[in-house]
């Protein structure tokens, strides 16, 4: 397959590709250097990771953004642009030293005036999750440069957790701050402080990103550039693998009918790891607002229509655990001793029917728009599948299809019935859980907020002390207590935990060595 052949291949112009390397372009042995051919699917709509946290831009915003930490498999922090760190005995205050000479792309340097503009002034107004959490911060201080000092309302058990690269990404002061932040023209050009930089971003093709020479790290990156390419089809993801064309996939590049297969392939390792910290949940997104899903009789009875063992096995190929409420089982504070919705289409209409929702002469009892997450054929699967299993029921579901500018639009706006929604857990459920169903975060135009409009005051109260609690088994206790009625009000129905597969060449290194995986900066990573 010549270049010509291979760019028809992946749905893009011979000339679109010229001047980009294909493969790898080193002689192995070497520890610096080389090109990282990887995939980006379904391709983001912006760089910018402050102002977008769909999973293609967090993935590539990983490499041009950092933040204050880093984290382990054990989700333990690790030295991120802080080079340490020491928190006050009353847990209220946090003081972080940074690492001398970090740099933006543009030369300028970094200092503690970014961090504190980035989580105290632009993530708050741009970032659901990041609002909610820095918003605890009372007031900050910056001594010298290379010191920040985060003094908070009150104890926060978690806060140590919230300073990952795609919760609390640092942006420089000097091009944001006084701002339009969403209409900046600087963000095209994607400016972070992070291991590698953009060159190009030609839509619809690749995205190519260089080493940023003025890294701080001694000798990092490695890699010499990474070059993200955009292929839609899933056949063309698969075939580029096989043949050696990209040296790394991850989510949903490929997909879950060819795992099996790939994994036979002598060239590639197939891991699940690298998700730790974000814990993956899916579920069925249901619009509260929208009549017959304001009643959770009706929610119950979807939860009880859907048959998640079968979806797992025919959509999912087994990768999936079916999940049994909002805290996935892989983090903390999980409670296995909440209400179960077997499989069954029996209750499910029994519930209908005390609802006062009869069948009609075509069986059908309500009519509801299901918008197709964009991110995949199985995506578009799944839809099916739930459109199958829910008519069961008398439920009729029709399918909208989008792309990912819309669904994000749409989602966020309210302007759906159900969809399907995917959302990071973040090592504890006052990061990633509770922002998706306490009703301070019902906000119109943010994405991943309290998108349903489920609201409910003991909820409200038990995540917040749970948050503030830092006693672990008070914690437990008060988490136990907001799962249990989480899953009766069944505001969402939570599907799985989800499984990713990710190939990588067995001579590119340290992919997965931290709990945030492909969604790491790569500054470590290498061909052996």
């Amino acid at each position: 397959m010549n270049r010509r052949e291979f760019a028809k291949l992946m749905g893009v112009s011979a000339v679109a590709l010229s001047g980009i390397p294909l493969g790898i372009t080193r002689a192995a042995g070497q520890t610096k250097g080389g090109t990282l051919n990887t995939i980006i699917q379904p391709e983001p709509p912006i760089l910018v990771t402050a102002l977008n946290q769909q999973q293609p831009t967090l993935t590539l915003g990983g490499k041009i953004y950092e933040s204050l930490l880093r984290y382990g498999p054990d989700l333990k922090p690790m030295p991120g642009l802080a080079q340490s760190w020491e928190v006050s005995p009353d847990g209220l205050t946090y003081t972080f030293k940074l690492f001398p000479n970090i740099t933006f792309h543009d030369g300028k340097p970094l200092t503690s005036e970014d961090v504190v503009f980035s989580m105290t002034k632009m993530l708050p107004e741009t970032h659901a999750r990041a609002r909610a959490i820095y918003s605890r911060i009372e007031r900050a201080e910056t001594p010298d440069p290379l010191t920040v000092i985060f003094k908070l309302k009150a104890p926060f058990a978690p806060f140590l957790t919230a300073l990952d690269c795609t919760t609390g990404p640092i942006v420089p002061k000097h091009i944001y701050d006084g701002s339009d932040y969403r209409k900046n023209p600087a963000n095209a050009q994607a400016i972070g402080s992070g291991p590698f930089k953009l060159k190009e971003w030609v839509k619809g093709s690749h995205v190519h990103l260089v080493r940023h020479e003025g890294y701080y790290r001694k000798d990092e990156p490695y890699l010499d550039e990474v070059i993200y390419r955009v292929i839609p089809d899933a056949a063309s993801r698969s075939v580029a693998l096989e043949q050696g064309k990209i040296q790394l996939t991850q989510w949903n590049d490929i997909e879950f009918y060819d795992v099996a297969r790939l994994s036979k392939l002598p060239n590639y390792e197939m891991t699940t790891k690298g998700y730790e910290y974000f814990a993956p949940h899916q579920w069925l997104e249901l619009n509260n607002r929208v009549k017959p899903m304001d009643d959770k009789r009706f929610r119950q009875a979807i939860a009880h229509a859907l048959d998640l063992k079968s979806m797992a096995a025919r959509v999912y190929f087994g990768m999936p655990k079916i999940a049994t409420g909002p805290v996935s089982s892989k983090t903390r504070f999980y409670e296995k001793d909440v209400k179960r919705y077997d499989y069954s289409v029996e209750k499910a209409k029994a519930l209908l029917d005390e609802m006062g929702l009869k069948p009609g002469p075509d069986g059908k009892r309500v009519t509801l728009k299901y918008l197709i997450p964009p991110y995949g054929e199985v995506y578009q699967r799944a839809g099916e599948f739930i459109r199958q299993s829910l008519g069961r029921a008398g439920i009729d579901i029709q399918l909208e299809n989008t792309d990912v500018g819309g669904w994000a639009e749409k989602f966020s706006n309210w302007d759906y019935e159900i969809t399907g929604n995917l959302v990071y857990q973040y090592g504890d459920p006052a990061l990633g859980v509770s922002r998706t169903y306490i009703s301070s975060n019902i906000k119109k135009g943010i994405l991943f907020s309290n998108t349903a409009g489920y609201s409910n005051p003991e909820v409200d109260r038990l995540f917040d002390e749970a948050a503030s609690t830092i006693d672990e088994a008070k914690r437990q206790e008060l988490y136990s207590k907001v799962q249990k009625i989480l899953v009766e009000d069944v505001p969402v129905v939570w599907m799985f935990e989800a499984a990713y597969p990710t190939f990588i060449d067995k001579r590119l290194k340290n992919v997965t060595s931290t709990g945030v995986g492909v969604h790491e900066s790569f500054s470590s990573v290498y061909f052996g």
